[in-house]
């Protein structure tokens, strides 16, 4: 790492010789296959994305130019070269730097980027709050890709950069996404030729020589940038979308051609009115394993950087993760009734609706990356008989409240929304733990919210929400394994809206929700050792909540401890205590949960114990 030792910061980088780029981009990709071998994270996006980074870095003055990533995790190279590089090896653990940009950790990170799809908008009013502040200079540039341009937010961007006077300059990096025809002859030749400063020098002294007579007034301007835009496709053999939005279009060209990148760059960055640079980029680019199986390689865990042998755990004798129960009784049930439709936006092996997809392809649909479609579309297809389980990460669920709300709830429909990665998950951190669904489907009417003790548990909640007449049923849980090793059971229905008592006891009552009822019933044996005979509860459903199990307790409990793996603001502790408030009981009430802030990365583990939801902080609290 000669050069890249160096490179402290975007300054030290825009130092070298255009000769020394290529040299840099090799020891780049080279540093981060040896740390992420070591200290697992998202792989495949940030070796797509090197030229890109050192190119942009290069060609523009960070942090004064500002560069907004979509999809954060695309951004590891730009952590490295902007004054993390020492600190890499403590990528997404507890205390060190965070897996995806964002401003409280540097200045180079100029926009949070933990979901998708949000550059574009992002940048666009960036961009126009430095015209407003008459900084015409400073530079703002959105890199959106990796799948993101699905997102309908993209394009609701893009559709505000198109009549909003801007300099916006955005970099869409397309690692195999269907949006325009390769590379090729004729394509290259114009790229050269209209992102070239001579061209454009031209084409700015035409521009004002036609106003000053005139062309220019009512809708004559845009008659002629659409002539424009015509007469190049015709010349390409090729059209698309953004030329459609009047933004001006270069590309495709080379995204792993470092120095073609900055010259480009360079070219384009000063010209004004929104912009679009397409680049094509391989997934995975410089490690032959995540090139051929990109997925696989998106966050692929620890690995041999020299075999790319991954060193994954498969044991059918151990606990399977709960996403793959979930795929396996998704397919059983499926099976049983026809009725039965997946969906996902974009994660089909993430959250195991791949298993579906294998099987009966024609019934599992991967809409991409628009959640708020996901659930309108599921929407479609239960209005018509069909019966859709919507499978979607709990933080990503968030974009699509008003969907579940006004196309879902509202008409009573018969579909399941699956809330993967449910809870505290981990080294991805704050963008991505889910800690809030139980918070805010609770206050929507005609839903039904469950969460699983356990894996079994879980396959009954699928199979109960598979009956006809339940409406909108939500199952959350969690990232990882489950608990138990023999979970193929006969289906049995859970009746909505009761609980279970786990466990007998007297003075202090321990209701829990989902698979955190694992770590509580630890907890209650270990503070029995210390004289404290707690009673357990399985809440399983927080709505409808069961109240003849409340009314019990509250009549024979002075001491109620609630836990649950969400914020405590509003979810299970917040439900009781409204219901003891208005019966009339009066007992102390301790709630145990995510407290009213975002919690950083860290294993879970970590994360339990910051927050007080371990084994020896809830028996500490039952003491």
């Amino acid at each position: 790492m000669n050069l890249l030792k160096q490179i402290n910061f975007p300054s030290d980088l825009r130092l070298l010789k255009p000769e020394k780029l290529v040299s840099v981009c090799k020891e780049l990709r080279q540093y981060i296959i040896e740390v992420l071998a070591e200290n697992p994270g998202h792989f495949a996006s940030s070796l797509g994305t090197v030229e890109l980074t050192v190119a942009m870095h290069y060609a523009l003055n960070t942090p004064y130019d500002r560069i907004v990533w979509d999809v954060g995790h695309q951004a590891y190279g730009h952590k490295i070269l902007t004054g993390r590089r020492d600190m890499f090896p403590t990528l997404r653990k507890f205390g060190g730097i965070g897996g995806f940009p964002n401003p409280a950790e540097s200045e180079y990170d100029s926009f949070i980027a933990g979901h998708a799809s949000n550059s574009i908008s992002a940048a666009l009013g960036m961009a126009v709050a430095l015209k407003l502040k008459n900084e015409p200079d400073r530079k703002i540039v959105a890199v959106i890709g990796d799948g993101a341009m699905t997102g309908g937010l993209a394009f609701e961007g893009l559709n505000n950069a198109s009549s909003t006077p801007n300099n916006l300059l955005i970099i869409l990096n397309d690692n195999n996404m269907s949006i325009d025809k390769p590379v090729g002859g004729m394509s290259e030749y114009l790229v050269n030729i209209t992102a070239s400063q001579t061209y454009n020098k031209i084409r700015y002294k035409l521009y004002n020589s036609l106003k000053e007579k005139g062309f220019f007034r009512g809708g004559k301007k845009d008659a002629i940038l659409r002539f424009n835009n015509s007469l190049k496709a015709l010349l390409t053999q090729q059209h698309n979308i953004f030329e459609g939005f009047n933004i001006r279009y270069f590309g495709p060209v080379d995204g792993h051609d470092v120095n073609g990148l900055v010259r480009i760059i360079n070219n384009i960055k000063n010209m004004s009115g929104p912009k679009l640079l397409h680049i094509r980029t391989t997934k995975g680019k410089g490690f032959e394993p995540a090139e051929r199986e990109a997925t696989v390689w998106h966050a692929p865990g620890k690995f041999n950087k020299e075999t790319g042998e991954r060193m994954a755990w498969k044991s059918k004798d151990e606990p399977q993760l709960y996403q793959d129960i979930f795929g396996y009784t998704l397919v059983e049930l499926a099976k049983e009734n026809e009725r039965i439709v997946g969906i996902t936006p974009a994660m089909p092996t993430g959250c195991s609706m791949i298993y579906l997809m294998r099987e009966m392809p024609e019934r599992a649909f991967d809409v991409g990356i628009a959640e708020g479609h996901a659930v309108t579309y599921a929407a479609g297809l239960a209005k018509e008989g069909m019966l859709p389980f919507c499978n979607i990460y709990s933080s990503f669920m968030q974009r699509a409240y008003d969907q579940i709300i006004h196309d879902a709830a509202l008409q009573k429909l018969d579909m399941v929304l699956c809330l993967d990665r449910a809870g505290l998950v981990g080294e991805d951190g704050a963008t991505h733990h889910g800690a809030f669904d139980l918070s805010y489907l609770r206050c929507i009417p005609n839903l039904t919210i469950a969460s699983p003790l356990n894996e079994t548990a879980l396959r009954n909640l699928m199979f109960t929400a598979s009956r006809p007449g339940m409406g909108v049923f939500a199952i959350r849980y969690p990232r990882g394994k489950g608990e138990l090793r023999n979970w193929e059971k006969p289906f049995e229905i859970l009746p909505v809206g009761k609980g279970r008592k786990l466990k007998d006891g007297t003075e202090t009552a321990v209701l829990s929700i989902g698979p955190i009822g694992n770590i509580v019933a630890e907890a209650i044996e270990k503070a029995k050792e210390s004289g404290v005979d707690a009673a357990h509860y399985d809440m399983i459903y927080l709505k409808p909540i069961d109240t003849e199990l409340l009314h019990e307790v509250g009549k024979n409990f002075r001491r109620i401890v609630t836990v649950e793996n969400g914020t405590v603001q509003g979810g299970l502790g917040t439900a009781v205590m409204e219901f003891m408030m208005e019966n009339g009981y009066t007992p102390e009430i301790k709630r145990i949960g995510i407290p009213d802030c975002f919690i950083e990365h860290g294993t879970v583990p970590e994360l339990y114990r910051l927050c007080g939801m371990d084994v020896e902080s809830i028996a500490k609290t039952l003491i």
